[in-house]
């Protein structure tokens, strides 16, 4: 069904050492955006540079592929996108609301802004300093005043300096560190005044909650028409921050039942996704964590409750043995029912020495029965793989998946467009943000949302994806836009791409 394939040069400068720092087995986001405007979704790949740790070397580089009808070029050159930290993780939006998507790029030691100047350029615009180790963000208008916020996700406090050693020493056997050995870190909020950024992390009450974040993703928990934050966490109670369209947030996290899994545990929490699996109207919570743990499936019951659904879906058992990363939830077989893929390989690189597992996996493909049960499908070759970033790159109708690699270049894997016929839309707000972030997507019982935070320290399309089955003809397409403003469309083809203006 997806085939996978190498198209890019580089490999993900990780570094493993013989200290084993935290860092090095964290990277890499994926960030997917049309930053040229010619139609077909780039590539940007974070790269984590040594800093202090070893000798940098030439292609230490952050990556920006272009591109050229499903071929990719890179253009990193004269990109001014080649960053100078360890970085991790991207999200791509378009702040100004110039219709060219930026980036911000997250890292350990310092994350920056990229405004998109046009040309294949980018330059660092000036932002609130943000401190400590950052793993990736999120766009949205979480004020609804029409341009886009950006939300920080930080991890922990990491110095080499104080690291401890962890593993057996007496066997000379090192591993990475349980998370319980650093200090974790609230998120942080910058809201986008035109253009102008404020920390209002404090005002927000976003700051108030220390974690130790991994991912966002954003949907409207309670269709009240105010975007809200879920937050994975890295061994402690994961968040749900629910706007209260004042400015602040309320964390509901535990009240809602996200915040652990059904056993009252925390889990080690990696990626998220924020989306309706089960065609019943309402955005429910998938997650991706570590072996033994599984990945939980939250169904958004609608009043403010989710049920663990990870074990009656069959995602518990078929998970039980991986370690995910990124995740998302896209209709790869077009028959009109979101399946889940999963990026998976395990935080150790080492770990063959002290189990029986294997530390480098295989994605998986969670394909979804329509039953509200799911059926687990093998993806390529093992590896140790991070963050996926998600886009139809080929423009055949079916959605592929690129996703970074510890030490090793990049793959793709390719959807095969099947029988399932498809829809593809592309918004552009006049009153909202120009992104059209946070608009919602209603095709009969589907329901799909614009949105670029997807999974793990990374970006996927903004384009929306619906699967459509053997309908040739849409007879109605609602639309929801973060002004507030309704559309509909009738009589809508299928196959096709549609660019929808807000009126």
């Amino acid at each position: 069904m997806i085939l996978a394939a190498a198209l890019f040069l580089h490999t993900l400068n990780h570094y493993e050492t013989a200290e084993k720092h935290q860092i090095e087995t964290m990277p890499g986001g994926v960030a997917v955006l049309d930053f040229d405007g010619d139609g077909w979704d780039d590539l940007f790949f974070p790269n984590g540079a040594p800093e202090s740790l070893v000798k940098r070397k030439p292609g230490d580089c952050n990556r920006l592929y272009r591109n050229v009808r499903g071929q990719f070029e890179d253009v990193t050159a004269k990109s001014g996108l080649c960053g100078t930290g360890y970085d991790i993780g991207a999200a791509a939006g378009d702040f100004d609301n110039d219709g060219r998507p930026d980036l911000f790029v997250a890292g350990v030691r310092g994350s920056a802004l990229y405004r998109n100047q046009g040309g294949g350029v980018f330059a660092q615009v000036a932002i609130p300093t943000i401190e400590d180790w950052a793993i990736g963000g999120g766009w949205f208008d979480y004020d609804k005043d029409g341009d886009l916020d950006l939300f920080v996700v930080r991890y922990v406090h990491w110095d080499p300096k104080t690291e401890p050693y962890c593993g057996d020493a007496t066997q000379g056997l090192r591993t990475y560190c349980h998370p319980q050995f650093y200090k974790g870190l609230a998120n942080v909020l910058l809201r986008n005044d035109g253009g102008k950024f404020t920390d209002v992390s404090a005002a927000s009450r976003i700051g108030g909650h220390v974690g130790k974040g991994m991912a966002v993703a954003f949907g409207d928990v309670d269709h009240d028409g105010w975007m809200d934050a879920f937050v994975t966490n890295d061994t402690t109670p994961n968040f749900l921050f629910r706007n209260r369209g004042d400015g602040t947030f309320e964390e509901i996290g535990d009240a809602a039942g996200v915040a652990f899994n059904d056993d009252g545990r925390a889990l080690s929490s990696m990626g998220a996704e924020f989306r309706d699996i089960d065609n019943d109207g309402w955005e429910d919570l998938f997650v991706t964590a570590l072996h033994n743990e599984t990945f939980p499936w939250y169904r958004n019951t609608g009043k403010l409750v989710f049920e663990d659904r990870t074990y009656p879906s069959r995602i518990g058992k078929a998970t039980m043995a991986f370690s995910g990363w990124g995740c998302g939830a896209f209709d790869f077989d077009n028959d009109g029912w979101k399946d889940v893929f999963v990026a998976n390989g395990d935080v150790q690189t080492n770990t063959e020495k002290f189990s029986s597992r294997a530390s480098k996996q295989t994605n998986l493909l969670l394909r979804n029965a329509g039953d509200g049960t799911f059926t687990p499908v093998p993806m390529g070759t093992a590896a140790w793989h991070r963050g996926a970033g998600f886009g139809d790159f080929n423009h055949d109708g079916a959605m592929d998946v690129a996703v970074a690699r510890l030490g090793e270049a990049p793959v793709m894997h390719w959807g095969t467009p099947g029988a399932g016929r498809w829809l593809r839309l592309r918004l552009e707000g006049t009153q909202s943000n120009r992104d059209g972030a946070g608009a919602r997507i209603r095709i009969g019982k589907q329901v799909n949302r614009v949105t670029t935070a997807v999974g793990y320290a990374s970006a996927s399309s903004r384009e929306v994806h619906f699967g459509l089955g053997d309908l040739a003809v849409v007879p109605r397409i609602e639309i929801e836009w973060p002004s507030g403003k309704r559309q509909t469309l009738m009589q809508v083809k299928t196959n096709q791409t549609v660019s929808v203006r807000e009126p």
